[in-house]
Parts: C-alpha cells; structure tokens; sequence
C-alpha cells in the first residue's frame, strides 16, 4: 500500500523526472513527460528519439522505474503513456 498520497507524490516525481531522468534522456535526442499520478501510478509519456526506439523498454524499466522506485517508494507503479492515449489515462 502506498503510503503517500498522489499530492504528496507529485513534487518529488516531478523534480526527479524534470532534474534527473529528462537531462539523461535529452543527450540521445529524447524526452519525458509527467503525464498524471493517479492512486500512486505515475503516467509518463516518453517522447522525441524515444518514441519507436527499440531501447525505450528498457529506459523505462531501468532509468525511469529505477530512479523513481529507489528515489520514492518501491511500490510506485510507472505508466508509460502511448501517444494519443493522453486524455484516456484511467484505461490503461
């Protein structure tokens, strides 16, 4: 069980996402976005080079999950949003 509330998750995923993992992101030409976080699920949207990389499977696994997880709460669940389905969070 989480033991934060979405409110109280929200500033340090953002700080972690927007100082840590979207500098990493940018030196090959992709990005990320904090899409949500909705009863502790954390909807990102990976983007620019990410989208359609064969590796984004894995940034999301062990840079994004990992830096979130280990920063905040190891049962913080990640979401990676495809595009267009911004607006249909709660169907994924």
């Amino acid at each position: 069980m989480m033991p934060f509330s979405d409110e109280d998750l929200r500033p340090p995923v953002s700080s972690i996402v927007e100082k840590k993992i979207a500098p990493m992101l940018a030196r090959d030409g992709g990005a990320i976005q904090l899409l949500d976080i909705i009863n502790g699920r954390v909807f990102i949207q990976l983007q620019g080079a990410c989208v359609g990389c064969s590796a984004s499977s894995s940034t999301l696994k062990f840079i994004v999950e990992k830096e979130l997880k280990s920063a905040i709460h190891p049962e913080l669940e990640i979401v990676n949003v495809p595009q267009g389905m911004e607006k249909n969070l709660q169907e994924l």
